[in-house]
């Protein structure tokens, strides 16, 4: 598989690569797996949503000699000289900073707007002026708004839902003109519900698996946002790093595009559901209450589901985690972090 092969030389080179949101869900488990295969990695983050107990879990789970290859720089990609200074010297940037969720867009589209706009721009001309090897960033699935069509295949958009989607499409729009205009060529990878450890189950935005495993957890009601039937394309986060290492290091044929990042499986909020109490009855946690239903959510899409051929093709991208084995291995996480 062409990931492993990847891996094995990677152990072998070597390579400065900077992560933006480096403290937040996906960007301390692209550290971790970095700093694992022996890689220099410098790290950006302002803690808008990221955490500092991400970063000490991290330094944990590598040896001393690799946590000393990590270097931290607090910042904020709004500020051009932040953007500048974490780019300089660096081989490949994994772009993950911005403001997630659709809620919270909602409620606050002109932060949204700064950091995942101006934010984006301002790393896009920091990594062109910098010359930097590749350019990969974290898209999103809410850019296919309301086109009908399933699977979601990168060519079919329709429109945007919620502010969140329109920022993470005017992305992919910037991306392109950036190589039309300076030949600069970006990687997007539109990201599909990914969950894993270290995705926090706190906060109005919480994302649904690790707040309602938390709330199982603590015997709290589960709410469900319509009538269960709403479905997703989960995607466990080591399938997602493995789509950032192989986009990062493609050829030159492959840039300047999106690929969806996801299983290629649809799974609805009531079967979700249930696979989330079997994972817990496994290790002894008993679950017995029953979901309480609640409105749809404004901005959301019913169904969603990825066509990940084109990431396969061109990238090599083969996930290994389907939901249930995702749940499984991230449960013990889950567990040992409930607060």
């Amino acid at each position: 598989m062409r990931y492993h092969d990847l891996c094995t030389r990677l152990e072998n080179e070597s390579n400065t690569w900077l992560i933006t949101g480096v403290a937040g869900f996906i960007g301390s488990n692209l550290l971790e797996h970095l700093l694992q295969l022996n890689q220099q990695v410098v790290g950006l983050d302002n803690f808008a949503t990221g955490h500092q107990h991400n970063l000490n879990e991290v330094q944990s789970l590598v040896s001393r000699e690799q946590w000393s290859c990590f270097t931290f720089i607090e910042g904020d990609i709004r500020n051009e000289e932040d953007c500048k200074k974490a780019c300089s010297g660096v081989d490949y940037i994994l772009h993950q900073a911005a403001l997630g969720s659709v809620p919270r867009s909602i409620s606050d589209p002109i932060t949204t707007n700064a950091a995942n706009i101006t934010g984006f721009i301002n790393m896009l001309v920091a990594a062109r002026d910098a010359g930097v090897k590749s350019f990969t960033y974290a898209a999103s699935s809410s850019t296919y708004g309301d086109h009908p069509a399933l699977p979601k295949m990168e060519e079919n958009i329709g429109k945007p839902l919620s502010p969140y989607a329109v920022t993470k499409y005017v992305n992919e729009l910037y991306a392109d003109v950036f190589s039309r205009s300076y030949g600069f060529n970006a990687i997007g990878l539109r990201y599909f519900n990914i969950f894993g450890k270290r995705q926090d189950p706190n906060g109005a935005y919480a994302a649904v698996i690790p707040k309602w495993t938390a709330a199982m957890v603590s015997g709290e009601d589960v709410f469900i946002n319509g009538d269960g039937e709403t479905s997703r394309d989960f995607c466990f986060i080591e399938n997602a790093v493995q789509a950032n290492l192989l986009a990062a290091t493609a050829d030159e044929s492959a840039k300047n595009e999106v690929y969806n990042v996801a299983v290629g499986d649809r799974t609805t909020l009531n079967i979700l559901f249930d696979s989330l109490k079997e994972a817990l009855a496994e290790s002894s946690v008993v679950y017995e209450k029953e979901p309480v239903y609640r409105d749809f959510r404004p901005g959301d899409v019913r169904h969603s589901q990825a066509d990940i051929s084109k990431a396969a093709s061109k990238l090599g991208y083969a996930p290994e985690y389907r939901i249930r084995e995702g749940i499984a291995k991230a449960m013990p996480w889950y567990l040992d972090h409930k607060s």
